[in-house]
C-alpha cells in the first residue's frame, strides 16, 4: 500500500539530507529492462537500509532514512522517463536542497554494461530522462550522477528498442554485479562525501572497464 508524505522527517536534523533519484519508466512491463536500471539501484539502496518505497511524494515512489546519521531521501519518478524533471525538480525544491545535495542515478549507453561511474556534473548525453531533469533544474547541471553503463545497442538496431529490451543472461550478470557496487558508492558518498569516493570509486571502475573489454 502506497502513502502520502505528509511532513519532512528531517526538518530538525543538523545535516542536510542527500536525494537519490533513480530513473526509469513505472510499470510491470518496464521491470528489469535496460532503462530501468536507475529503478534498479534504488531499489537495492533501499533494501540494503531497510527502507520501505511505499510513499508517493511529488509524483514519486519515495522512502527516507540514515546511514549512521547521514539522512537520505529516495525517489523513483513515476512520470516516465521523458517527463522524469516533473518529479526530480519539485522535490529539490520541496526539501529546499542545492543541487550539490542531488544524484541521479540512470542508464548510459557510452559506458560498457555494468561499468559505473560517480560524477560531479555534467551534460545530458542524449538521455531524454536527464534532459527533463535539466530543464525543470532551469537549465542548471550541477548535480550529480551515477551512472550505469548498460552498452551500446548491436548492429544497426534501433536505441530506443535496445533501451526497453531486458538484458540476456551476461549482461544481466554484469549489472547484478554492478548493482551492490553502486549501493557501496552511495554508502561512501553519504559517509565520505562525493569527492572522496568519486575518486576512489571511479578509479576501480576505471580498471573493471579494462577487465571488460578483455572479457
Amino acid at each position: 500500500m502506497l502513502h502520502r508524505v505528509s511532513r519532512c522527517c528531517f526538518c530538525t536534523a543538523v545535516a542536510r539530507p542527500w536525494l537519490f533519484v533513480g530513473l526509469g519508466n513505472p510499470g510491470e512491463k518496464f521491470k528489469g529492462t535496460r532503462h530501468n536500471v536507475g529503478f534498479d539501484m534504488i531499489d537495492a539502496f533501499a533494501e540494503s537500509q531497510g527502507v520501505l518505497m511505499n510513499t508517493v511524494h511529488c509524483k514519486a515512489i519515495f522512502g527516507e532514512g540514515f546511514v549512521g546519521e547521514a539522512p537520505f531521501l529516495l525517489a523513483k519518478p513515476q512520470t516516465y522517463m521523458n517527463l522524469s524533471g516533473e518529479s526530480t525538480g519539485p522535490l529539490a525544491a520541496y526539501y529546499k536542497l542545492p543541487l550539490n545535495r542531488v544524484i541521479v542515478v540512470h542508464d548510459d549507453m557510452d559506458l560498457p554494461c555494468g561499468v559505473l561511474r560517480l560524477q560531479h556534473k555534467g551534460g545530458h548525453g542524449r538521455h531524454n530522462g536527464l534532459k527533463s531533469v535539466i530543464y525543470h533544474f532551469r537549465g542548471n547541471r550541477e548535480f550529480a550522477r551515477l551512472r550505469i553503463g548498460i552498452g551500446r545497442p548491436p548492429g544497426q538496431m534501433d536505441p530506443k528498442a535496445f533501451l526497453l529490451q531486458k538484458f540476456n543472461a551476461t549482461f544481466r550478470e554484469r549489472i547484478d554485479t554492478a548493482i551492490p557496487e553502486g549501493v557501496g558508492a552511495l554508502k561512501c558518498l553519504l559517509s565520505k562525501g562525493l569527492k572522496d569516493c568519486a575518486t576512489h570509486f571511479n578509479q576501480e571502475q576505471k580498471y573493471k572497464h579494462l577487465r571488460s573489454e578483455h572479457a
